[in-house]
């Protein structure tokens, strides 16, 4: 139940009610009309726009029309007041039983409270972490991961069919280096000196087992033998370990995908060639020569006829290459492909979460998007800025099988993945992040997880003291929906009770701007108003959550605790992540 969505719905028959009078035009577009809490709680509960969008259709000057709908809303008996504000905007305060209802029903809904079908079942393809398969994921992968996979269940909850996926850049050089790197290793468990890894492979321990597996089963076979021999053969095994080795760091910190694509097998379907077809059919293609990239002198640059994409008539700064010189696939080609297989497969939305390395990779892509898909498809791509590891404000360097990187891995086994899940979301993706190891396992209200953890012991901690105190009353949650909630009437009571209420337009406005940092914020400022209530009721004895004089004022308190819960729990899960029910 979105309080805010129930509110427009009556502003709307308003507007209405007033065309069919006569006191409006027929037929005003309502679709830009806005419902919200004001920025400043003190101006009331409710804040809508609609006066100023509608005010020039309807030929009026915006205050004129503000008050003129606002006349109608004050007919209402849950609007305790309506005051028009500023150029137009239009405040309402609510009575205290509308937010004694939307407790009930928080309560009543239980865990499916803030499930949404915002979304309405559209589907979403949402393609996160993506790493190449040349080595473990590394902690300059973690952020991405994350926010992709929380992502992905925010708009399942708000009610959109998301599915999960992984690109899989298993072609071109970058993969045949490391087949080179993994024969070194082959070669180095057959008892080969190897010595130093050449520059352009990869060193990393974690290729080791992998030469001790091939020479397992090889034995001796390739020890000698030309690349042409085992190359395409060690390629496919090692990037088949790789990726048996990122499932396996992606399921520690509780991630898992509903689809991998494979790079080279849409290029082998022959996915890139019918991309060529599909754009130059549309007169998308053209042969063409580049300016020189900024910062290149004439002498250094070599201007060569290529084939390229029209780009710019799809809002990019510059014409895009298809093909290489020496007549390949660029990986632009090949990316794509895999963007022209996900709308055939039935993904008019996309979403990707990349790392800051590709923001000057986005304009492109979304111009490809467009002009593949007729502009049916939208591609929203996030990108995800650099994480730098710290403990106590000191860098920290800890990667044994990496080479010479921070593992995922590592750091999920350091501070587990809970931690790693909740930290990765308390800042905006587009903000460079510091992640201290000391830090985040602290306690205290600096760090979030902890504080929004703490909220959720101490209302348990609350139940048990209830339970214990009134151990023959119903503390089930369809007992507590019945409780004489009427009694909850302090403002820091009723403010906890607003922020429980707002918890179904968080989810939808959160899946609306794919943020799923919002809900991080949603939950520290919810575990705050609950951490002010408890010491207001160590200062004042009235506002205890347990009163063993008044049973009655009791069993509200505890409505309002499982409110409480029930939100964090909702959010909590929303990042894959249990609650606690006491702090260790």
């Amino acid at each position: 139940m979105n309080i805010f969505n129930r509110y427009r719905n009556i502003i709307e028959k308003s507007v209405k009610d007033l065309s069919a009078a006569g006191a409006l035009p027929a037929g005003l577009d309502v679709s830009r009309l806005t419902v919200e809490p004001p920025r400043d709680p003190a101006h009331g509960d409710v804040s809508t726009n609609a006066a100023m969008v509608l005010a020039k259709p309807a030929a009026m000057k915006p205050r004129e029309l503000a008050e003129l709908i606002a006349q109608r809303l004050r007919e209402a008996e849950e609007i305790d007041a309506v005051e028009v504000a500023g150029p137009g905007f239009i405040n309402l305060r609510l009575a205290e039983s509308v937010w004694h209802q939307c407790l009930e029903a928080a309560i009543g809904l239980g865990s499916s409270y803030g499930d949404s079908d915002h979304g309405g079942g559209r589907q979403v393809n949402v393609e996160y972490v993506s790493a190449n398969p040349t080595g473990p994921l590394h902690i300059g992968h973690a952020r991405g991961t994350v926010f992709g996979d929380v992502l992905a269940s925010l708009l399942e909850k708000a009610g959109y069919a998301v599915t999960r996926e992984y690109y899989v850049n298993d072609a071109g050089a970058q993969v045949d280096s490391l087949a080179r790197s993994a024969y070194l290793r082959y070669r180095e468990a057959l008892g080969r000196e190897i010595g130093e890894i050449p520059e352009g492979l990869y060193p990393g321990e974690y290729l080791k087992p992998i030469g001790r597996e091939l020479a397992d089963m090889k034995g001796d076979k390739w020890l000698d033998a030309p690349e042409t021999d085992w190359l395409a053969e060690i390629r496919t095994f090692t990037v088949e370990s790789m990726m048996a080795l990122i499932r396996e760091d992606l399921a520690a910190l509780g991630v898992h995908h509903d689809v991998f694509t494979s790079e080279r097998e849409l290029v082998e379907s022959g996915m890139v060639d019918e991309v060529f077809k599909t754009l130059d059919a549309e007169g998308h293609i053209y042969t063409g020569t580049l300016e020189p990239p900024k910062g290149k002198t004439p002498e250094d640059w070599e201007p060569r006829p290529q084939t390229l994409f029209r780009a710019t008539e799809f809002g990019d700064d510059v014409d895009r290459p298809l093909k290489k010189s020496d007549g390949s696939w660029t990986y632009f080609a090949s990316d794509i492909a895999n963007h022209l297989d996900k709308f055939r497969r039935g993904f008019a939305d996309m979403i990707d979460v990349w790392g800051a390395d590709h923001a000057g990779y986005v304009k492109r892509m979304q111009a490809a998007v467009n002009a593949i898909s007729g502009g049916d498809g939208a591609l929203d791509v996030k990108i995800c800025q650099l994480v730098r590891l710290t403990d106590r404000g000191q860098p920290v360097k800890m990667s044994k099988r990496g080479g010479s990187f921070v593992t995922l891995r590592e750091l999920v086994d350091e501070v587990g993945p809970d931690i790693v899940r909740f930290h990765m979301l308390t800042r905006t993706n587009d903000a460079q992040m510091d992640f201290d190891l000391s830090a985040v396992v602290e306690g205290g209200k600096d760090n979030p997880v902890w504080y929004v953890q703490y909220a959720s012991a101490r209302c348990h901690s609350v139940r048990r003291m209830a339970a214990a105190t009134f151990p023959n009353h119903d503390m089930s949650l369809s007992a507590l929906a019945r409780a004489p909630i009427s009694c909850l009437t302090d403002e820091a009571e009723l403010g906890l009770i607003k922020s429980i209420a707002g918890w179904p337009r968080a989810i939808e406005a959160a899946a609306d701007a794919h943020e799923p940092h919002r809900i991080a914020f949603f939950l520290y400022d919810m575990a705050a108003l609950f951490h002010t209530l408890w010491t207001k009721g160590k200062e004042d004895p009235s506002l205890k959550f347990v009163i063993e004089e008044d049973e009655e004022l009791t069993m509200a308190r505890q409505a309002l605790v499982r409110g409480v819960e029930t939100v964090i729990a909702s959010g909590l899960g929303i990042f894959g992540i249990e609650p606690v029910e006491e702090m260790r």
